[in-house]
């Protein structure tokens, strides 16, 4: 067990999520998911926790896996073509984690996923949260577009919002 580590995610009030991520930066990323799924036919969630509760920072649960928790809550794995993507961001961790579905995830594969990961936690390290994350769902989206053209009958299948837990 990592004390640092179940200390800073205990420290880490919920209330710190709109401090970081105000109204204003998550219509931003609302508004930036929109418009990148309209290059597409893949589907982009975004989930921000702020810290982990203390059972699961006590048996050591990692940032991917609560993420793939979030990923099966939120149902991103429930789109037509299996091709939905998380970003998930736990706050007290500075931790992004990206869940793809597994056709998505075929095609990009970990390697492609991690590096836009280490991207986004760079900017995240300079206090520059807003453009980390637009920046994740700008990287994701290239990969979508290569993989996913927009369809004539494409709907949206997940809601654009933000999930903030």
């Amino acid at each position: 067990m990592n004390i640092r580590r179940v200390i800073r995610n205990l420290l880490m009030p919920p209330w710190r999520v709109r401090l970081v991520f105000p109204a204003r930066t998550l219509r931003a990323i609302e508004t930036a998911i929109r418009e990148a799924e309209a290059a597409h036919a893949g589907e982009i969630r975004f989930a921000v926790e702020s810290g982990l509760p203390l059972f699961p920072l006590l048996r050591g649960q990692p940032a991917r896996e609560r993420a793939l928790e979030v990923f099966s809550q939120l149902r991103v794995w429930d789109t037509q073509m299996n091709n939905g993507v998380l970003i998930y961001l736990l706050l007290a961790d500075r931790d992004v984690e990206i869940v793809a579905d597994r056709d998505a995830h075929t095609r990009v594969g970990t390697e492609g996923w991690e590096k836009i990961c280490r991207e986004m936690e760079a900017l995240f390290h300079q206090g520059k949260f807003e453009e980390g994350i637009l920046h994740g769902v700008r990287a994701v989206s290239v990969h979508l577009a290569r993989h996913y053209p927009p369809q004539k009958e494409d709907s949206n299948e997940l809601d654009d919002r933000p999930v903030v837990f």
